[in-house]
């Protein structure tokens, strides 16, 4: 089962999932609550898996894989056990599966699934004004609603329960008491994040999410804080990180893996036309919605770099070299990243995985030796053979073409990138949640938070975070 990969603990996993929903909808006026932030974005902590360069234990991370967007290519059943979603191991030479709730991954097509076109949330629910009037009748629905309609507060909210947790604090389920829908509320402790020196990615993080709009990325709402916390509102992701399904797989097959690389490809394709380098691609950050298509979380590493950076952050795994050897990177650490990925999606590992120990990780991406098993298909390797070299002049996405060479290598032929856009293709795996109830089957349970939320008194950070 899936934790929330936004809360680094270990190389394990992130993030709430999203599910393509309205906006809060709350009706408390701009006057009513001074800390409220204009919109939300998607969960991230960066106490899991992901080391930075004030950070000292940094965890490792684990990879997914992309199935052929076109839907007549079929899945092999038999790459996938009939077990449910595994414990995340920290070592890729352990992973033991445990016996849940969820089916084995059927076939690429779902003739009783009708086409996901894109989205198209329903209107917000009618919410009754401050004053005690009467409700309004809901407004017309409109696509890609990004504003919110006031301030939110605590109060807003109904906490249902804790879908992950992490050094900075936690994510939980929350049903809003306007419309009725089911969102994830990140909390962090501003102490926290300033006591491990997050505040900047927290912040970044923030500024991120509220300017990026795509079908592959989670929606933040808005945000909010109080003396103590910082609130996040974002989608509700209800299928749970592809981590677990990966870790229950052990791997995927060739078209499953090619499925979740391609849906990775256009969001990072989006995110580098923004100039943003997200930095922290893994399967933990990779949740799945009720339909099985990605949404990329945890965005607490991302950053707006026109040209180049120099902070050390990410998860070792997923590492380029460049980042390692503390030079000046670019985009195409994302590329390198993506490569990880893939050959973890089809291989169950990554390749420069030694004993979970981080330096030992680092030479190995310094050596930069892959020795790719034989049931890799040739199209695969030559792709990963082009994304994970740490020559620069040769790593695909940082060529004259840029992501187009990615998006037009062999291995990704069968994708009609257009169709995949609009999600107008069957994913391979659905997973098996009751959509609009707030089901949250697919994350692990954790022990509720103690300490009450929305406390008043003195906040010594709150100027560290004056957009929230």
């Amino acid at each position: 089962m899936p934790t929330l990969g936004f809360l680094k603990k270990k190389r394990t996993k992130d993030s709430t999932g999203s599910k393509d929903l309205d906006s809060p909808t709350s009706p408390i006026k701009d006057s009513a609550s001074p800390t409220l932030t204009k919109t939300l974005t998607g969960f991230s902590t960066h106490s899991k898996g992901s080391t930075t360069h004030e950070s000292t234990a940094p965890s490792q991370s684990t990879q997914a894989s992309t199935a052929p967007s076109k839907p007549s290519e079929p899945m092999n059943p038999s790459g996938f056990p009939q077990q449910a979603y595994a414990t995340p191991q920290a070592s890729p030479e352990h992973y033991q599966q445990t016996s849940h709730n969820a089916p084995s991954i059927q076939n690429l097509i779902h003739p009783t699934n009708q086409p996901y076109q894109g989205q198209s949330p329903p209107p917000p629910a009618a919410t009754k004004p401050a004053n005690g009037g009467a409700a309004h009748p809901p407004p017309p629905a409109q696509p890609a609603v990004r504003t919110t309609k006031g301030k939110y507060t605590l109060t807003d909210f109904q906490i249902q329960r804790t879908l992950g947790t992490g050094s900075f604090g936690r994510v939980h389920l929350v049903q809003s008491k306007h419309n009725q829908r089911f969102y994830a509320i990140k909390v962090l402790k501003k102490a926290q994040v300033v006591k491990m020196k997050q505040v900047e990615h927290t912040n970044d993080e923030r500024r991120m999410l509220q300017q990026v709009k795509h079908p592959f990325l989670i929606t933040l709402w808005g945000t909010f804080q109080d003396s103590k916390n910082l609130y996040m509102v974002m989608d509700f992701v209800e299928g749970g990180e592809l981590f677990s399904l990966l870790r229950k797989s052990q791997r995927f097959p060739n078209p499953v893996a090619k499925f979740y690389a391609a849906e990775v490809t256009l969001a990072l394709d989006y995110l580098h036309a923004q100039n943003i380098i997200y930095r922290d691609l893994k399967p933990e950050n990779l949740l799945l919605d009720r339909h099985g298509h990605l949404k990329i979380t945890d965005f607490g590493f991302a950053k707006e770099v026109p040209d180049i950076t120099w902070t050390l952050c990410g998860t070792p795994d997923y590492l380029a070299p460049e980042v390692v050897a503390s030079k000046g990177y670019n985009k195409s650490v994302d590329w390198w990243s993506l490569g990880i990925l893939i050959f973890e999606m089809l291989c169950g590992f990554t390749p420069f995985w030694d004993g979970g120990s981080p330096m030992k990780i680092y030479e190995n991406i310094l050596k930069g030796r892959v020795k790719y098993p034989p049931y890799i298909h040739p199209d695969a390797q030559d792709l990963l053979q082009k994304l994970i070299t740490p020559d620069l002049t040769k790593r695909l996405g940082n060529l004259h073409g840029g992501s187009k060479d990615v998006m037009n290598h062999p291995w990704f032929a069968e994708v009609t990138w257009e169709r995949l856009q609009k999600k107008d293709i069957d994913a391979p795996y659905v997973p098996p949640v009751r959509a609009g109830v707030g089901d949250a089957s697919q994350f692990d349970k954790y022990p509720e938070e103690t300490e009450a939320y929305g406390q008043s008194g003195d906040d010594p950070h709150g100027h560290l975070f004056p957009d929230f």
